[in-house]
């Protein structure tokens, strides 16, 4: 059967996209908002973290509890996250739940009580989430990575700061939601059992008359050091890295997924095989590839002993300076293979779907179709992927290291 999404854009700006999958008996919905951690005040970070917390809380007519025990009742897989950029609103149920399901997402975006009496205890989780950062090294490293490899605030961690989160007030969480949720830039997305007309029509009943324009995005601003320590006793040493790749919407996309899989995809990937395999360096080693709208990032990391620490960095950059060396054809036979199972799986997945679509008409305009993806994959090539390394090598890394010494950068 062919893939089939419907699409709707309603006057107030919210787009509708969904796929029905007549196949599977549940039904995924996904609202991305334009309400991610960048949009927190400098001197409020956090805040969004802290709403997404508090938003459940009470919402229409029912209070906590008895919104609990609704989504409960549904058979509801749930969760609220922020990113850098947007808002996620994520729920899976049986598929006759669906429409039960939105009524309730309707009264959590549009009619939230965030109590003030809950805000005490929403604000004590977030702070031992940012503490806790401190016990969770790779965690830690990647975070200070991302603050100075984006400029300001892409690289704001969603989690805030201790500061931030401390000086919140329930106005502040209040005009935050005001500000923000709006259905200007809204995405709903949508697969599974379901039938679109009836979809649509609810759609249009549980929020046509939401009113606001999408909030205009924070002018990114100056990025950070390109080198860092962050100074730790511990037994080991974490290592991070980036450098810039092109994103999701440019030609080339495909072919630095390509690299990037080489790099780390698998147990037969070049930083697996010579960095753990071979030399012994460490248990942990990776890349990965993210992406913005505007910008993308490849991102490696390793952690390992003391000892060992400046060997691997060493071979770690080597490894990924040497990548537009050479490319072998078995390697992106490698790659094809984990992308396309990878495809497959999503296919078959009504929350994996739910999210690609939501997400490739934020940064696409459009949604890409299996055949389009499954022949993007089909036609890499060892000269095509090397001709994109090439014109996009790996250089001008923003490195951060945590551990008791800092490590010194052969620019070689």
């Amino acid at each position: 059967m062919p893939q089939e999404v419907f699409q709707h854009s309603f006057a107030n700006g919210l787009t509708l996209l969904a796929e029905p999958m007549p196949h599977v008996r549940s039904a995924a919905l996904n609202f991305l908002l334009p309400a991610g951690c960048v949009y927190d005040r400098p001197d409020r970070l956090g805040a969004g973290a802290v709403l997404a917390d508090l938003i459940t809380r009470g919402a229409g007519e029912r209070d906590s509890r008895e919104l609990t025990l609704a989504m409960d009742n549904l058979g509801l897989d749930s969760s609220e996250s922020v990113g850098s950029v947007h808002m996620r609103f994520w729920g899976a149920t049986v598929g006759r739940n669906l429409p039960a399901a939105l009524e309730l997402y309707a009264d959590v975006l549009l009619r939230p009580h965030l109590p003030e009496d809950e805000l005490d205890a929403v604000r004590s989780l977030a702070l031992q989430d940012i503490r806790g950062l401190e016990d969770e090294p790779r965690s830690k490293v990647l975070v200070e990575l991302r603050k100075r490899h984006y400029p300001s605030p892409l690289g704001n961690d969603h989690r805030g700061t201790v500061e931030g989160v401390s000086a919140l007030t329930i106005e502040d969480i209040r005009q935050r939601h005001k500000r923000l949720f709006r259905p200007g830039g809204a995405i709903l997305a949508v697969a599974g059992n379901f039938e679109w007309a009836p979809l649509k029509g609810q759609v249009e009943r549980l929020f046509g008359d939401w009113r606001g324009d999408a909030p205009t995005p924070p002018a990114p601003g100056q990025r950070g050091d390109k080198r860092g320590h962050v100074a730790k006793d511990l037994a080991q040493t974490q290592i991070a890295a980036a450098y810039a790749s092109v994103p999701v919407g440019d030609p080339d996309y495909y072919a630095a997924m390509g690299a990037v899989h080489v790099l780390s995809g698998g147990m037969s990937s070049r930083l697996f095989t010579e960095v753990r395999e071979k030399r012994a360096l460490c248990y942990s080693v990776w890349a990965s590839y993210q992406t913005f709208k505007d910008r993308a990032s490849i991102i490696a990391y390793a952690g390992t002993t003391n000892e060992r620490a400046q060997e691997t960095l060493d071979v770690l950059l080597g490894e990924l300076r040497r990548l537009p060396a050479g490319i072998e054809l078995e390697e992106v036979e490698r790659v094809q293979a984990g992308l396309k199972s990878s495809l497959i799986m999503q296919q078959e997945s009504t929350s994996a779907r739910a999210l690609a679509l939501a997400s490739d008409w934020y940064n696409l305009g459009r949604v890409r179709s299996f055949d389009e993806i499954q022949s993007a994959v089909n036609a890499l090539t060892p000269e095509g992927v090397l001709s994109h390394v090439r014109r996009h090598p790996p250089a001008d890394f923003t490195i951060v290291t945590l551990g008791p010494k800092p490590l010194e950068v052969n620019s070689i």
